[in-house]
């Protein structure tokens, strides 16, 4: 009789038959900011050496540049599991990810890997390309394009329209950075971009003297160019002033005014106005006296010069002396005072 007893099976066969590799999964996902074929040499690597790509978009942008490098694709969408068994046997396996990023797929995953019933292959996120700094400008500019064309709001707008939203917006920049709120702040700076590039996509539309935001962002990088001759030129400056000093004398040569109160804008708060002028005096060493009289303006005038002499902003100056006002009026309020008089 036979006493040996048969040696038991493990699920791949004999217990002592080694279990096949499990794998590799490689999660390649790229930038929609990057110009599509711009991928880094290790996604290349990935990508050659890979038993099979899988992409469930057919229209990624990255497809037709991988075919046209040699690079077969498939177009499929497996589920985790048939993701898993694709790997067996020690398989790579490349998945091209749409925009999305591929949730799903990634939730599945993370499902079996948790179960503990299931041996996972390798799994690798690989970025094939990164936004550079300033690229979610260009959703912003693909965002404005789309609400213009399609929103029944702003396609009617204009910039004589849009005008008094520029201000507001101007003015509660100023307030989020003088309270030190960083999160409004943050909102505030939004609220301006947004208004630069609703009025470029605006005179988009102009039928006889069009631009862009790319016209409107390269005429702003020339002239930044221009005026650092001590960044981007030979000059040099070591000192606040003598940048200033580079930053006027360029910018008098290109604007060639006849006078310095050419380019103050009349329309700014009475304050602000004041000082600018003062300023553009003080600057271009003329000796202009304040002109005298019996109204309160010219106190004003006065007192706005002297502080814009002393290095103070008058207006932001009245605006602290006003808020402090304002509090106060709350406080008065809150203890239930009653007015006078």
């Amino acid at each position: 009789m036979n006493t040996t007893s048969p040696r038991e099976d493990g699920p791949h066969g004999t217990d002592d038959a080694p279990d096949p590799a499990p794998g590799r999964v490689v999660l390649l996902t790229t930038s929609h900011r990057v110009a599509p074929g711009l991928l880094s040499w290790p996604a290349w690597q990935a990508l050659s050496a890979a038993d099979r790509i899988l992409c469930a978009d057919g229209a990624h942008p990255q497809l037709p540049y991988l075919r046209e490098a040699g690079i077969a694709v498939e177009e499929a969408a497996p589920t985790a599991q048939e993701l898993v068994d694709a790997c067996a046997g020690g398989r790579t396996v490349v998945v091209v990810a749409t925009g999305e990023g591929e949730p799903h797929l990634t939730d599945g995953l993370a499902r079996l890997a948790g179960s503990g019933r299931v041996r996972m292959p390798e799994l690798e996120l690989l970025p094939a390309s990164y936004d550079l700094p300033g690229a979610r400008l260009l959703d912003l500019v693909q965002v404005m394009d789309r609400i213009r064309a399609e929103c029944p709001w702003s396609s009617r707008q204009t910039h004589e329209g849009l005008a008094k939203y520029g201000i507001e917006e101007a003015y509660e920049l100023v307030e989020a950075i003088e309270t030190g709120d960083r999160d409004e702040l943050r909102e505030e700076l939004g609220d301006v971009l947004l208004q630069v590039v609703f009025h470029s996509r605006i005179a988009e539309d102009d039928p006889d003297a069009p631009f862009s935001v790319d016209d409107v962002a390269g005429g702003i990088v020339a002239k930044l160019i221009h005026r650092h001759p001590h960044v981007f030129g030979d000059e040099t400056a070591t000192t606040p002033e003598e940048v200033k000093e580079h930053w006027l004398r360029t910018k008098a040569v290109e604007k060639q005014r006849t006078s310095v109160t050419e380019g103050v804008p009349l329309g700014q708060p009475g304050l602000a106005l004041a000082a600018k002028l003062s300023s553009r005096v003080r600057t271009a060493g003329l000796d202009v006296p304040l002109p005298k009289g019996e109204d309160i303006g010219y106190e004003l005038l006065a007192m706005a010069a002297h502080a814009e002499e002393e290095g103070v902003d008058p207006e932001a100056a009245l605006r602290a002396a006003a808020r402090a006002y304002r509090d106060a009026i709350r406080a008065a309020e809150a203890t239930g005072r009653q007015p006078t008089g």
